[in-house]
């Protein structure tokens, strides 16, 4: 094997253990898919400025749920960053059933100009 070849194998295995996502502890080791029952779903505004670009799409929000049923912790992990803050801050209102433990998900909002 050539240097240059043994140089673009390395870079290409380097870029793929970045790239890879982590994935650590039990709760992080579920489906993307949150288990528990939403008891108030909160849809989100339509962004003036997407409405003006037309822009339509879905946005992915991690979200962490707390025993009580309110979310703890809420993130974007992809969509438009013109549609994400208004995803986000619906996300951050939902309310979930009460559990035991922490549970996290993702939550999906499409969105579609009118």
């Amino acid at each position: 094997m050539s240097r240059r070849t043994a140089a673009a194998l390395l870079a290409v295995l380097a870029l793929a253990v970045t790239i890879a996502p982590v994935r650590t502890g039990a709760q992080q080791a579920q489906s993307d898919e949150i288990v528990r029952r939403a008891k108030n779903k909160v849809q989100p505004n339509y962004p003036d400025l997407a409405r003006r670009m037309n822009l339509a799409g879905t946005v992915k929000i991690q979200v962490v749920v707390s025993p009580n049923g309110t979310v703890k912790d809420a993130h974007v992990v992809g969509g438009h960053p013109v549609l994400a803050n208004a995803a986000l801050d619906a996300a951050r209102k939902w309310r979930f059933e009460p559990a035991t433990t922490e549970s996290s998900g993702v939550i999906d909002f499409k969105f579609e100009p009118r």
